[in-house]
């Protein structure tokens, strides 16, 4: 189960507290948690060591590249991005060619969140040991 359903985060399940009736405080050290150990984990790491990520966009498209920021909609500040994408072109008579992978560089973009599908640390340089 997530950590926001029905508006309880997992720290105040057990009390059942609602997000509503907690102070800045408790709110800021709950996200701050799950920041560093939830889903947005893989993000935050990316941030604080300056570490490439491959994204998946709903647009068949993928992007390698450094996130600068990020905040809890997935929206993301990136840098030095690959964008990849295969293309395959149409022939004279209506047929399929063959897949031709293409790619471009962006120095800085922004990312809207609603186009992320999956997020993953650089399987390169996981793989590496890095």
């Amino acid at each position: 189960m997530s950590g926001h359903s029905f508006g309880l985060t997992r720290a105040s399940a057990s009390t059942a507290k609602p997000r509503s009736e907690m102070t800045l405080d408790e709110i800021a050290k709950i996200e701050e948690e799950e920041f560093s150990t939830g889903p947005l984990s893989v993000l935050t790491q990316s941030v604080k060591n300056n570490t490439q990520v491959l994204i998946n966009c709903r647009n068949n498209k993928k992007l390698l590249g450094r996130v600068k920021a990020f905040d809890r909609h997935c929206n993301m500040v990136l840098e030095n991005v690959k964008e990849m994408w295969t293309e395959v072109p149409r022939t004279g008579k209506g047929k399929k060619g063959k897949a031709v992978n293409k790619d471009r560089f962006i120095s800085k973009m922004f990312l809207r969140g609603d186009s992320v599908i999956l997020v993953l640390r650089n399987p390169l340089a996981t793989a590496a040991g890095k």
